[in-house]
């Protein structure tokens, strides 16, 4: 960054930091002690719609490389669109093991961006729920890869489109010194639907 570019108020754009989703494991224990939400085991990773063969090339080499894992039950990634039109490579792991899930998308992410989709990544998550047997509650660490930090997401239970907010804070209280928590609240962007979660 030049000076020009300070006198004018411009920023450098932080770089993604892929690294950063493997601070997750250690978060999520910090998370159950502070808010009672275990791992799902389902992960997620957004971007914008491409077509076109390479990207087919891309899917099938991540596809090949998470088939690798043949500890794995279950199809290894699936490949959904939302109503939004965008696309979620999504991972399904048991419950218990997070760091697995969270090197699933470190690869697809990755993979993207060594193929030349880096620009079309949006974002990444993984779910967790409430604990308690009636309690249906849901929440979301959201890695925004443009920025290179995570919020929280989570949507309320029960029918329309509405976010526990006093949650989202608490959890952001809780991962302050275990993630890089997005600090503008107007990035914390809804996920309503988000495969993964």
């Amino acid at each position: 960054m030049g000076l020009l570019d300070i006198l004018l108020g411009r920023s450098k754009p932080v770089a993604p930091d892929l690294d950063r989703l493997f601070a997750l494991p250690s978060a999520a224990v910090t998370l159950e002690a502070a808010t009672g939400f275990t791992p799902t085991g389902h992960g997620a990773v957004c971007f914008a719609t491409v077509e076109g063969a390479a990207f087919e090339q891309t899917h099938r080499e991540v596809r090949a490389l998470l088939d690798a894992d043949t500890d794995r039950t279950g199809p290894p990634v699936d490949l959904v669109r939302d109503d939004h039109g965008y696309s979620w490579l999504v991972s399904r792991r048991s419950p218990g093991e997070l760091s697995l899930l969270v090197n699933d998308l470190h690869a697809v992410n990755s993979s993207m961006e060594v193929n030349g989709f880096g620009p079309q990544l949006l974002c990444s998550l993984a779910g967790f729920r409430a604990t308690g047997p009636d309690d249906g509650r849901r929440l979301a660490l959201v890695y925004l890869y443009k920025r290179g930090t995570f919020y929280p997401f989570a949507p309320l239970p029960g029918a329309g489109q509405r976010r526990d907010n006093a949650l989202e804070l608490q959890v952001r209280g809780a991962l302050a010194g275990d993630l890089g928590i997005e600090q503008d609240l107007g990035r914390w962007f809804p996920v309503w639907g988000a495969p993964g979660l």
